[in-house]
């Protein structure tokens, strides 16, 4: 059966996520390459584990998570439907099985809060995945007098990790932020969108959903 190891090892699948990069690194947006979709495809196998998901749907969210943004090849605008489409090619010639292929897609293609819902268990942990990689080492921008928003809140966000707890049923993102260079509510004014789709992905996996900041629960 087809692994994450092996999408990482498709010369195919290199190709395009370099040059999704490129693609956003051309319209000045934070990075969203191969150490994206690693740690994406990382928290959602984790999300997915820690609560109790067999061994398979681990690996199908883990593929999902890796490619979930390999659309920005071909256009910003749809991308999580192109990055859909993208991936269908690329795993159906791999021959992986249509069943597989239709889980992976399906949250692949739902994971962006424009138009994406939480369809099934592995969409669900992508989205907290996808969602929950808020950090310094994403901003490209070298000059702070030029930041935007989002380059001040990633580069403000210290450290960032997703914790499951299974015996209560609670997913809770903790994020270390350096107050100094943004205000929570500048937090809140770029991701609330975000970490609504959180809540409604967490519901999915009939669990709920926790935002803390600096240790301060604020969801």
């Amino acid at each position: 059966m087809l692994t994450l190891k092996d999408i990482r090892n498709d010369d195919r699948v290199t190709k395009y996520m370099e040059m999704a990069d490129v693609n956003l690194a051309a319209l000045g947006y934070t990075e969203h390459g191969k150490r994206h979709g690693r740690l994406t495809a990382g928290i959602a196998a984790h999300i997915l584990k820690e609560l109790g998901y067999s061994d398979r749907e681990q690996e199908l969210g883990a593929i999902a998570g890796y490619l979930h943004d390999i659309g920005n090849a071909v256009n910003r605008a749809h991308h999580d439907a192109c990055s859909a489409l993208l991936s269908e090619q690329i795993l159906f010639s791999r021959g992986m099985d249509p069943g597989e292929i239709a889980l992976i897609i399906g949250a692949v293609g739902n994971h962006d809060e424009a138009e994406g819902f939480p369809v099934s268990p592995i969409s669900a942990a992508l989205i907290i995945a996808d969602k929950s990689d808020v950090h310094r080492s994403r901003v490209r921008e070298k000059d702070r007098a030029l930041f935007d928003i989002h380059d001040r809140v990633n580069y403000a966000a210290e450290a960032s990790h997703v914790y499951v707890d299974a015996s209560t049923k609670r997913i809770s993102l903790e994020i270390k932020i350096d107050v100094k260079m943004v205000s929570v509510m500048d937090y809140f004014e770029i991701f609330l969108d975000r970490m609504n789709m959180c809540r409604r992905a967490a519901k999915a996996l009939s669990c709920d959903f926790s935002l803390y900041i600096n240790k301060n629960r604020l969801l």
